[in-house]
């Protein structure tokens, strides 16, 4: 069983699309813990007491080219390189390719399919098995 933290900053007002995604995700089985945050340092401590093979981050706006990097380095320097991060939400296209060299493993873009989420998700655990 997958055990995702899905995070939002809080400085975010509008959260619908991050509790859908969760629900899609408790739906499929797997264990979800939702958090607000204001510092990347803060999704790192959750991730680490909470146990979780995959970190989500939503983006609604602006700050993800910081936050997601930091949030990779982080993982590392803790030893804790093991879990994936994904992200969705509104990131421009042209923002993928260098988020996806500093850490993040997918980009979750407007239209993505709940079932293309949990799909990929659930990839990850089957790689990991192999």
């Amino acid at each position: 069983m997958e055990k995702i933290l899905l995070a939002k900053s809080s400085l975010e007002g509008h959260d619908r699309g991050a509790r859908t995604v969760a629900r899609a995700m408790r739906d499929a089985g797997m264990e979800v813990i939702f958090i607000r945050f204001d510092t990347p340092d803060e999704v790192i401590r959750a991730a680490e007491q909470e146990d979780v093979d995959v970190i989500g981050i939503s983006a609604s706006i602006g700050g993800y080219d910081y936050v997601l990097p930091e949030i990779a380095k982080g993982l590392k320097e803790k030893g804790l390189g093991h879990i994936t991060l994904i992200a969705g939400g509104v990131i421009p296209l042209y923002d993928i390719p260098d988020l996806l060299k500093k850490g993040v493993a997918k980009v979750f873009g407007p239209g993505s399919s709940l079932g293309e989420i949990v799909d990929y998700i659930r990839s990850l655990d089957k790689a990991k098995a192999t």
